[in-house]
């Protein structure tokens, strides 16, 4: 019975803190790979498996069956179902197609595949430590059949391990390689691998044959493979002139490749001469031999030529054969673009219709033997007109629809991995609308051998018994040879303790003395396999292979294994222990395999601990600990969404996880299962991931990676972007007629917004060729479409595709399509006849576009007439879009007759149009105008209307010129600019507004036309009376001190009369109280007055206007500046002020008032700067509007209490005091002003008072208005 030496795996579910120092992949707990997001060696849970350099050794030992994984796996689906089940989802959200939400799902196919993958390999040969001796055992080799680039030096490798290491010697051709004797051929040290250097010359040729390893220790001797070198050849095409291939339309053709044999078989294509590919299609085609297969001749296949390219792999080069020319015989010499769409192609060319026929394989049946474990491939070509097509069908069966695949149109059937069962018979179909014909193939399977069960490496203690087997299969059966340190094992000497059966040899009582390396050679005609497998007798107690007190991490209720791989002869046994209890862990949550792990099925946190494995056998015992501990699990609790968004939104994606403290938490984002790139367009953080203004690259989906040591989670989202659609392709014209087409196209992807429209553009190449015209539009749920044409037209459309975010581009442009010409259908538009001079008329239309000209040399046929005359019409043709008729009679109507006309006709009668010929200059001016004075501002004028004779054209309009010559005011400067009034239309009255009272102005009259001014009248002069003047200007209120108000102003800037004199009128108010008005009168020179003040804490209305005979002109209202005081008065002072304030008690108060608020700023001055705040609101009568530029917490800046105003006032922009109520809007009036007048010609407006900004500010007063602002300015 044959007994394991050593038992040990490689864990699978944890992280192992271990001493050690490299580590593969697969023992870094993750794929090397971002996107596996799966670890080969932990496939059954999140956990990371490190182990160390000492482990790599005992993967070999290892074992895993086939139904532990899918025990393993299992278990796995059933927890992770548990797991989505109880997980929240959030409101709303979808599926999208294939993407899932979550990602902790069923590993899909490829994952258990790679799970088998991993124990297969963890279940081959047994290691023994290399510390221990052992016989040579083969780890690299060439392949068998080995080919070279001549260009390179030639490299066989062969590489072996052993105690003691192995030494190594080469064969060639079955005889010893003597290396020492070809300067060129050296060894590796410490290897096999013959390197075979050609820089100092040499023909690599020379060295072509079959070579075998041999490595060699005092235990025996391994063999590599026959290896067969090659060197790659890429022979040059042989020098042919080709003489052009001469074909009928509609026949087949074949245009043999015959590529020159290279070492490996070239690649082989076809293109033209000038290097453009060969379009091909089920018409024309490649076959598998490289030759180019015509379905059926066309007269557009000689617009090309036809030259076979054939691509070397070694050499990176490309041969070129000769070129092939066609030449088609045809019925139809005219190769009409329009055509090649018609419904009946080939009986519109005259090509005759003829059943299919097969161009290879030729007959009706063949064979054909391939491989098992290569791919089949099965070819039929086919002629006839129409093109065939072809179809595949498997006698007493179906096609193996996960193995079979078409190729080149249909006309291919490729079985990739055949069986045996893929043998049998296949026939294709080649059927057009004429007949159809079949042919049938004939499929043979043969097998190269392959393995059975491979000979193992045999481990054996002193007096135990072992075997080797060596099973192979293939077709024809193979032989089997067995063999001993490379010789036959006939020629061995014999050994009592051994016996051979056949596949198998089996060992009785081993003993040291039968060490030695077999090997099992088995082959048929189509190939051989070798393998090698040693005997080793050893006697070695147990030892343990890992490190020692190991700490592994696992994830709560995940299943893991604890591994304690070990080594020893005999076959030591296992045991498992907790936290140093004596019972020996098996059964339950636990279970101990035939290797030694340990798995636990579910993990607990009451499973955290100290394990310890015990390895005994008859020569001792050994032992390791390993230190369990059990971390929460890492969890994404709120996952990303699936999102539509448009082009430049921006849009976040959540991601919040929860997981084990202790483990370092790591958030990354693949996008379309790639690492996503984080650039300036994008914010990751903790919890989240935002994109800014998002583009259509931005569309895919999105998984957040929540990952520590040990585990991680993922949480996936599809991000939809809206945007413009692709342009539409293939566009095809059908049903070609005269005055109509059928265009066809392939609608481009929506990007996830529907298609709305199509717009269909036309360009012709005649009148403006390049330009693009709408000619239609469809709605985008269709993608065919008739569209109506002109006669005469070399059509090219294009479409574009409109959805809710915008256009595509367009599509690229169809073939041509010309239409049959016409006489025109319509005239020209918008005719006209207008002069442009005194004696001539010039005749405009708008010219005709393509799509009406319906023929070439379209030209216009032009006719006029004087109107209401019986002379007969002149005519003339025109080529473009005017004419001018000379020799006119000034303004008089014509009639005129523009028709369109090209070579195959006249269009259809004109319609008649009314044109005039030019105009001159009116030769009367108007006559006895008449003025009345309405107001100072505006006047009225009447005069005769001039005879409709004199006018020479079309009468415009009345114009009357005036301008101010003087002001009745002496040594007053005005502007004796002209100035106009138009009065349109024939009429005989008017209103001139807007002049300037108190002045002499003159007016003159003439009529217009389109040409101009006509004669003016005579001159007629007229005086404005007096108006009212204007504001004064620069109106200013200085207050010097507390008795006395002083009042500037200057002269108005428009008197508009004789000035008599100034009117003052001003008020006293505190707050909202008014005292009583007082009106005062000045000369009209005097411009200041001063006024003593009554009441020294009551403010001052002040409004001023200027006086003539006719009355007061407007007002300037300004108000005396506010007193320093005034905006923190008192209650009672605020309330009886108009009573009180010029009382002796009332000064009294004052005074004691003011020395206690001297006493008190000492006190505060010495405590603070000046300037402090001091909460006095309370003090105050009024709360703060929300106007008060103070402070809102109660306290107040003594500092700005000189210029607050009272309450109910405001300031303004310029520093002065105005009232809260808006004063109206005030005009400039002068030249050119924006004064109004009513219906009866009256004016209505006001005046701007300009104020001397500077001056006001300058003169303000800051001086106290109080006692105890007066005491306080003294401090």
């Amino acid at each position: 019975m044959r007994r394991l030496a050593a038992r040990g795996a490689a864990g699978d579910a944890g992280e192992v803190a271990a001493p050690a120092t490299d580590s593969t992949d697969c023992a870094q707990g993750r794929s090397p790979r971002p996107r596996r997001l799966i670890d080969l060696c932990a496939i059954w849970d999140p956990g990371a498996f490190l182990p160390s350099a000492s482990w790599k050794s005992a993967s070999g030992i290892a074992r895993r069956r086939l139904n532990e994984a899918e025990t393993l796996s299992s278990v796995r689906q059933a927890q992770l179902e548990r797991l989505e089940a109880a997980r929240p989802r959030r409101p709303g959200s979808r599926e999208r197609g294939p993407v899932l939400r979550m990602a902790r799902q069923q590993p899909p196919p490829w994952v258990h595949a790679a799970v088998l993958l991993c124990l297969l390999c963890l279940s081959g040969a047994i290691e023994i430590p290399m510390d221990l001796s052992q016989p040579p055992t083969i780890t690299k080799q060439s392949v068998k059949d080995h080919i070279v680039d001549p260009r390179d030096n030639i490299l066989i490798e062969c590489e072996a391990k052993g105690n003691p290491a192995p030494s190594f010697h080469w064969t060639r051709n079955s005889r010893y390689f003597n290396i020492a004797k070809d300067p060129r051929v050296s060894m590796r040290r410490r290897s096999g691998t013959l390197v075979i250097d050609f820089r100092s010359g040499g023909r690599p040729e020379e060295y072509e044959g079959e070579y075998q390893c041999f490595a060699r220790n005092k235990y025996g001797t391994a063999l590599s493979n026959r290896i067969r070198l090659q060197v790659s050849k890429s022979p040059l095409w042989p020098k042919e002139n080709l003489d052009p291939v001469v074909v009928q339309e509609g026949a087949p053709l074949t245009l043999q490749c015959n590529p020159p044999p290279g070492l490996p078989s070239p690649v082989i294509f076809w293109m033209s001469s000038s290097m453009e590919p060969i379009t091909q299609d089920k018409r024309v085609s490649q076959g598998h031999n490289g030759d180019l297969y015509f379905s059926n001749v066309m007269l557009q296949d000689m617009q090309t030529d036809y030259s076979c390219n054939a691509r070397f792999h070694f050499t990176h080069t490309i041969q070129q054969k000769n070129a092939f020319t066609l030449k088609v015989l045809t019925n139809n010499p005219y190769n009409d673009s329009s055509l090649r769409n018609h419904p009946d192609m080939y009986s519109a060319r005259g090509v005759a219709e003829r059943t299919p026929s097969f161009m290879y394989p030729q007959g009706t049946a063949s064979s054909q033997m391939v491989l098992r474990g290569m791919d089949l491939l099965l070819e039929c070509i086919a002629s006839g007109v129409p093109t065939p097509d072809i179809a595949w069908y498997k006698k007493g069966g179906d096609l193996p629809s996960d193995k079979a695949k078409f190729e080149n149109f249909n006309k291919a059937l490729r079985i990739t991995n055949v069986s045996e069962e893929d043998s049998g018979e296949y026939f294709c179909l080649a059927s057009n609308k004429m007949g159809s014909t079949r042919h049938t193939i004939s499929v043979r399977v043969k097998a190269a051998p392959y393995w059975l069960d491979e000979p193992k490496n045999l481990i054996l203690a002193p007096g135990e018994d072992g075997r080797l087997v060596c099973r192979a299969n293939g077709n024809p059966k193979p032989t089997v040879q067995w063999m001993i340190n490379g010789e036959p094992l006939q020629s061995a000497p014999p050994n009592p303790n051994r016996e051979v059966a056949g596949d198998t040899i089996i060992f009785r009582d081993t003993q040291i003395s039968s060490r030695a390396v077999y090997q099992c050679n088995t082959s048929n005609e189509h190939g051989y396999l070798l393998a090698n497998a040693f005997v080793s007798v050893l006697d070695v107690p147990p030892r343990m292979l890992s490190p020692r007190n190991q700490l592994i991490r696992v994830i709560l209720y995940n299943r893991t294994r604890l591994d304690c791989p070990f080594f020893g002869s005999p076959i030591p046994t296992l045991r498992w222990f907790k936290n140093g209890q004596g019972s020996n862990l098996d059964g339950g949550n636990y279970h101990v395999y035939e290797n030694g792990s340990l798995e636990i099925k579910m993990i607990r946190k009451e499973d955290q601990g100290i394990y310890t494995c015990v390895a005994t056998n008859i020569l001792g015992k050994a032992e390791n600990q390993v230190r369990l501990e059990v971390k929460d699990p890492t969890r994404i609790f709120r996952m990303p969404e699936d999102q539509v968004a448009k082009r430049g939104t921006t849009v976040q994606l959540e991601c919040r996880v929860k997981h084990d403290p202790s483990l370092k938490l790591t958030v990354s984002w693949l996008k379309d299962d790639e690492p996503l790139y984080i650039g300036n367009r994008m914010k990751k953080e903790d919890d989240s991931l935002t994109i800014f203004g998002v583009a259509e690259r931005d569309q895919g989906s999105y998984t957040c990676v929540a990952s520590t040591e040990l585990d991680q989670d993922l949480a996936k989202a599809y991000l939809t972007v809206l945007g413009r659609p692709d342009r539409p392709r293939d566009l095809e014209l059908t049903d070609l007629a005269e005055r109509s087409v059928r265009l066809t196209w392939i609608p481009g992807d929506d990007n996830n917004s529907p298609i709305t429209d199509y717009v269909v553009q036309f360009e012709e190449d005649q009148f403006q060729p390049g330009v693009w015209h709408d000619h239609s539009k469809f709605p985008g749920s269709v993608n065919s479409a008739v569209l109506q044409l002109s006669p005469y037209v070399n059509y090219q459309f294009r479409v574009i595709a409109i959805n809710e975010v915008g256009s595509s581009h367009p599509s690229l442009p169809s073939e041509r399509y010309r239409t049959s010409g016409a006489p025109p259908e319509s005239n020209p538009a918008d005719v006209k006849g207008e002069g442009t001079r005194k004696n001539n008329m010039e005749i405009t239309w708008t010219p005709m576009n393509a799509t009406s000209a319906f023929g070439p040399n379209l030209r216009y046929i032009v006719k006029w007439r004087r109107r209401e005359t019986r002379e007969s019409w002149n005519n003339v043709t025109v080529w473009g879009s005017r004419y001018v008729v000379g020799q006119t009679p000034v303004y008089v109507p014509y009639e005129i007759r523009v028709q369109a006309e090209n070579d195959f006709g006249k269009g259809p009668e004109p319609d008649t149009v009314i044109g005039y010929s030019g105009e001159d200059y009116p030769r009367a001016s108007p006559t006895d105008v008449k003025i009345r004075v309405l107001n100072s501002t505006a006047i009225s004028l009447q005069w005769n209307r001039v005879y409709p004779d004199t006018v020479q054209g079309q009468l415009r309009e009345y114009r009357a010129y005036y301008w101010r010559e003087s002001s009745l005011l002496k040594n007053l400067w005005v502007s004796q600019k002209r100035q106009q009034a138009s009065f349109p239309g024939d009429r005989p009255r008017g209103v001139v507004s807007r002049l300037f009272p108190y002045s002499n102005y003159k007016l003159e009259m003439v009529v217009v036309n389109g040409r101009g001014d006509g004669p003016r009248s005579e001159t007629k002069e007229f005086t404005t009376p007096e108006g009212v003047p204007s504001a004064p200007r620069r109106f200013r209120v200085r207050q010097p001190n507390l008795e006395t108000i002083n009042l500037e102003w200057d002269h108005p800037e428009h008197p508009n009369g004789i000035l008599i004199g100034y009117t003052l009128k001003y008020v006293a108010f505190n707050g909202t109280k008014l005292g009583k008005q007082i009106v005062e009168n000045f000369s009209p020179n005097q411009t200041k007055f001063t006024m003593q003040r009554a009441d020294p804490v009551s403010r001052y209305r002040f409004t001023l206007s200027a006086r003539t005979q006719v009355g007061s002109g407007e007002a300037v209202t300004e108000e005396s500046p506010a007193p320093p005081n005034e905006a923190t008065p008192t209650a009672a002072y605020t309330n009886n002020q108009a009573d009180i304030a010029t009382q002796g008690w009332f000064i009294g108060l004052m005074c004691a008032i003011a020395l206690l608020v001297l006493i008190l700023l000492i006190v505060c001055f010495i405590k603070r700067s000046r300037g402090g705040k001091y909460p006095v609101r309370e003090k105050k009568d009024v709360p703060l509007g929300p106007e008060d530029p103070k402070e809102e917490d109660g306290s107040f800046d003594y500092s700005d209490e000189d210029n607050k105003p009272l309450q109910g006032s405001q300031t303004s922009l310029d520093g002065t005091i105005k009232q809260q109520e808006s004063d109206d809007s005030l005009v400039d009036y002068g030249e050119g002003g924006e004064g109004q007048f009513n219906e009866d010609g009256s004016f209505i407006g006001q005046y701007t008072v300009k104020k001397d900004k500077e001056e006001t500010e300058g003169n303000e007063s800051s001086e106290a208005t109080s006692p105890v602002n007066a005491i306080y300015s003294l401090a």
